[in-house]
């Protein structure tokens, strides 16, 4: 990773596949191996527990087992060979045993699955965190009236809950997709050389049961070493997850900058400032995301690409899959956290929120009144009439609102069926973002619960270290 990744991603989830949990990992799979074959009596139960207490990362050479595999083409044959060699020293009987019907395959699969259940653990823990401070911020402003865009351009007035809590249905959506997919791939991988057991003859399937019990894993429902579509899938939600959140991120750039001013993101010692302009205040959280989000569709793209593996094991296609793994998840991870440590600390400006409304000079509420015209003159006319005054806004200066006041006032038809009080209201922004309020609310109420169950299950919670489970 070169210097300029790192702060694109988290120190715990670049730790999570660092050299020694992927080699622990896969220790801990040989050891589990060991114990499930000497309980099924497949090898000696005394070699079974040589084997396990030899699985111990600190007892190898981990950068020289990195060097190792380029040569030897998987990190499991060097480890393989180094494992032997130390269970030797204990019990020389025992080290024939050592990785006994399993193949290289089998061992780095299941490492990645176990090292990716953590990884899971902290992009789940750290959506239900962002969810939780997206949802209390749309509840907070609800009702507060925002300019709605479309194509960069002003729209009409929504309110700002209901830009929060689209960020958040969108969030909620992913977390539910990722624990179907987590649960899906996150499988034991045992099948010997062509993936039918046959070394292990009869004891096959009772050795993969008692196997995936002891690593905590659901037991294979089918060998996956070149049939990846469950783990690809998995690849897959965590790229559309990190479209959510550079979607996030766009918004909250755009109203951060200076001349629409709606947003700010936290400040502190250190944090957005310049070299150069001691008076920006740039949105680093905004582009961390987009920055790791830029990234991670190519990831994603190459993980599909590599499902094309030839017949019962793959040539290349796995092994680039197994490089463009740890990048995905350092990249999703990035930006997630980035967004998560930002959100409960969001400014939101509403004055100047119902500032950037009023110097439209009335232009937000054209639809409305469009729609309100049409209702007495027809759709045709009304709209023609509307985009007439409105062009008038730009080029006199005067507010849409008394332009639309001297038409109606001039039209016997429009003067009867259009009352002042409807015109007020038109032009009301706190009338106006009413819509989006009531949306926001029912929104609100289905997806607190939704978001408060996902945050509850916790399907990887015991998988992350103490301190990272906080």
């Amino acid at each position: 990773m070169s210097i300029f990744e790192g702060f694109l991603s988290t120190p715990a989830m670049l730790a999570v596949f660092g050299e020694q949990p992927v080699v622990q990992a896969m220790l801990d799979f040989e050891a589990a191996l060991a114990r499930a074959q000497g309980a099924e009596g497949v090898i000696p139960p005394p070699a079974a527990e040589a084997i396990a207490l030899a699985c111990r990362a600190e007892r190898f050479d981990l950068p020289g087992l990195v060097a190792a595999s380029g040569r030897a083409g998987s990190l499991a044959i060097p480890l393989v060979r180094r494992l032997t060699e130390e269970v030797a020293k204990a019990d020389a009987g025992a080290a024939q045993w050592v990785h006994w019907g399993s193949t290289s395959q089998d061992v780095i699969d299941s490492a990645m699955v176990l090292v990716t259940r953590r990884a899971l653990a902290l992009v789940d823990r750290d959506l239900s965190s962002l969810v939780a401070a997206l949802l209390a911020l749309a509840q907070a402003h609800r009702a507060t009236p925002v300019i709605g865009r479309t194509l960069m351009q002003p729209a009409s007035v929504v309110s700002f809950g209901w830009k929060a809590v689209g960020w958040a249905g969108a969030l909620v959506r992913g977390q539910a997709r990722l624990h179907e997919a987590g649960e899906r791939a996150l499988q034991l991988q045992l099948g010997g050389a062509v993936g039918t057991l046959s070394t292990l003859g009869d004891a096959g399937p009772a050795v993969a049961a008692r196997l995936a019990a002891l690593l905590g894993l659901p037991a294979p429902q089918h060998v996956w070493h070149v049939h990846r579509d469950d783990w690809i899938s998995l690849a897959g939600v965590l790229g559309v997850l990190s479209g959510s959140l550079a979607k996030m991120a766009r918004d909250w750039s755009l109203l951060t900058q200076a001349e629409v001013g709606e947003l700010a993101e936290p400040s502190g010692a250190g944090r957005g400032g310049s070299t150069a302009l001691p008076h920006k205040r740039n949105p680093v959280a905004s582009m961390v995301a987009l920055a790791a989000g830029q990234r991670v569709p190519h990831r994603v793209a190459a993980l599909l690409g590599a499902m094309a593996q030839e017949h019962e094991r793959g040539l290349g296609g796995w092994q680039a899959e197994l490089a463009e793994w740890a990048a995905l998840f350092a990249g999703v991870h990035g930006a997630l956290a980035a967004l998560a440590q930002a959100a409960p600390g969001l400014q939101v400006d509403a004055a100047r929120m119902r500032a950037n409304i009023d110097a439209l000079h009335g232009l937000a509420s054209a639809e409305a009144a469009s729609m309100r015209v049409a209702q007495v003159v027809g759709k045709p006319r009304a709209q023609a009439l509307l985009e007439a005054l409105s062009a008038r806004v730009a080029g006199e200066g005067r507010a849409l609102d008394t332009l639309l006041r001297e038409a109606v006032a001039a039209d016997d038809a429009l003067r009867t069926a259009l009352p002042a009080a409807d015109i007020d209201a038109l032009f009301d922004p706190q009338v106006q973002a009413r819509a989006a309020t009531v949306r926001c609310d029912a929104m609100l109420a289905r997806l607190a619960p939704q978001a408060a169950a996902l945050a509850a299950a916790r399907p990887w919670f015991g998988a992350l270290p103490e301190e990272d489970s906080q």
